[in-house]
């Protein structure tokens, strides 16, 4: 195929207007072209004079020779098939997107996985988090954190990443497979939504189980049997009882909120370290104000909801501040999953068409920050923010919020202004500064003030904070070696909660990373 990148459209074109323009533009006739695939579709919105998009796309013509002023173009596709023993079962622990695409590399080479969820399926797992929203009802299995698909379920579905790897590829084209919208396959910043997502993860369950993939629910892994530094099998409780699978091969595919794992493999002997995260809160604008500062008034585009990412370095503290997991028209999320504790997170669904937008805004936590030296200190530093907010906001699952102006002003007053706040199932009002470590309040401010610098209005006084945010990323890694494999052989630390991923896209490539790694290990 060639490849033209980098082509410059002022106007709305539907895919047949689009190839039309292409051809005129670059002399093309429009008879030689066998097929043709958009590639990649961005937005240059740094003239508000001049918003347009930018396209790359690919054409196959009947005659290559005719066409060789454009450069040559190869989809890629990696190959993840591998020639191995068949005669192996590997169990995933987790059936998130790392446990997921694990189980899909291991399907499609012919191996049959048993996934091990301690939560629901997502449909069922959908109805626990709205009767949470409705009135506060924590079911602690099944919730935003726990349940098929993973805490990305319930999210914007994002699917960009800072990795660049081949294997997104396969990613993204398996989730179009599975039902996501086209566009994933060439948006600059491609996302699902929570809608979306929910029918494609019960697609991709109902392949793996057609395929002779084993699903095992409400089913928590509590124990391992090891022997010889090799593990021999999982054992796991589904309701009240328990049961003992052996194998030779698992992946720990268990999220970032897996508390009672982390312990678990921590006592068994796994080799962890604990890891910087982050901590913060929910911002909440109104979603057309972002759309002025980002868009301007002037452009004619049907553009989306803007997007924004920023960062701030404080160079007297070395401490950093970022916004994280920004979502259009979106919502902040309930997403507790121990009882007595908040914890916030933002969603959006595919349209993004909320009033407000929300996005994390984090201070950056080391383990210099943490009360011990124990691997599993930075999930102590987590809870203890999470059940102080839990009081804050009236111990009844409420989240405490507080406007922008007053965070800034270190005072506290009981009205919101033109921002409603979207958390349920409710807030309380509540001085976040007491609420925080000091070092985390004083970064943020000195952010705001520069984010507001870099995107007008971010600073505006009835902006929304909502508290707290700790669940960005683990706080824990799994060590595991160049073949994926951690010191106990046969156990392969997988994904966002073995700290080696970190959203949707980067921890379903991890997935299938250890499902060839296991699959060569039993060639």
């Amino acid at each position: 195929m060639k490849k033209i990148d980098n082509i410059k459209i002022n106007k709305d074109f539907t895919d047949d207007e689009l190839i039309k323009y292409i051809c005129k533009k670059f002399s093309i006739n429009i008879d030689d072209i066998l097929e043709w695939h958009i590639l990649k579709k961005s937005i240059d919105a740094r003239n508000k004079n001049d918003i347009h998009y930018l396209y790359n796309i690919a054409i196959k013509f009947k005659s290559e020779n005719k066409y060789k002023k454009f450069k040559d173009y190869e989809f890629p596709i990696p190959n993840i098939i591998v020639n191995c023993n068949k005669n192996f079962r590997p169990v995933i622990v987790g059936a998130g997107p790392a446990g997921l695409f694990s189980a899909l590399t291991f399907i499609k080479n012919g191996i049959k996985p048993i996934i091990i969820e301690q939560g629901k399926t997502v449909e069922e797992r959908q109805n626990d988090v709205n009767l949470f929203l409705k009135n506060g009802k924590l079911n602690t299995n099944s919730n935003v954190q726990f349940g098929e698909g993973g805490a990305g379920t319930f999210s914007d579905g994002k699917l960009t990443s800072g990795i660049n790897n081949p294997l997104c590829n396969i990613v993204l084209q398996d989730f179009y497979k599975f039902g996501a919208p086209k566009q994933i396959l060439y948006l600059s910043k491609p996302h699902i939504g929570t809608d979306n997502l929910i029918k494609i993860i019960r697609n991709i369950r109902n392949y793996i189980i057609e395929n002779g993939g084993e699903f095992l629910f409400n089913s928590k892994v509590v124990d391992f049997s090891i022997k010889n530094n090799k593990v021999e099998s999982v054992t796991y409780i589904n309701d009240g009882k328990e049961y003992i699978i052996p194998t030779s091969n698992v992946i720990l595919a268990i999220g970032h909120s897996s508390r009672d794992t982390f312990y678990k493999v921590f006592e068994k002997g796994l080799n962890m370290e604990s890891k910087n995260f982050s901590v913060g809160v929910r911002v909440e604008h109104l979603q057309k104000n972002i759309n002025l500062a980002q868009y301007g008034d002037k452009t004619k585009l049907k553009l989306p909801p803007a997007e924004y990412k920023l960062a701030y370095h404080d160079k007297e503290t070395g401490r950093s501040c970022y916004t994280f997991c920004m979502c259009p028209g979106g919502t902040v999320m309930a997403s507790s999953s121990e009882e007595n504790t908040i914890v916030t997170n933002g969603m959006s669904y595919f349209k993004r068409d909320g009033v407000n937008a929300n996005s994390a805004v984090l201070v950056n936590v080391t383990p210099a920050d943490f009360s011990s030296s124990s691997p599993l200190a930075g999930i102590d530093f987590q809870k203890e923010l999470e059940e102080k907010a839990f009081i804050a906001g009236g111990k009844n699952y409420f989240a405490p919020i507080q406007k922008l102006v007053d965070f800034m002003n270190n005072s506290l007053s009981n009205e919101v202004g033109e921002v409603k706040p979207t958390y349920l199932p409710g807030f309380t009002f509540y001085n976040l500064n007491l609420l925080l470590p000091n070092f985390v309040t004083d970064t943020m401010k000195k952010a705001f003030v520069y984010f507001d610098n870099r995107l007008h209005g971010f600073a505006n006084p009835d902006s929304i904070l909502t508290g707290v945010e700790t669940r960005s990323s683990s706080p824990v890694r799994i060590i595991r070696g160049e073949n994926f494999m951690s010191n106990i052989e046969g156990i392969y630390p997988c994904g966002e909660g073995a700290g080696y991923a970190g959203g949707i896209m980067s921890a379903s490539v991890d997935g299938i990373k250890c499902a060839l790694a296991s699959l060569k290990n039993n060639m």
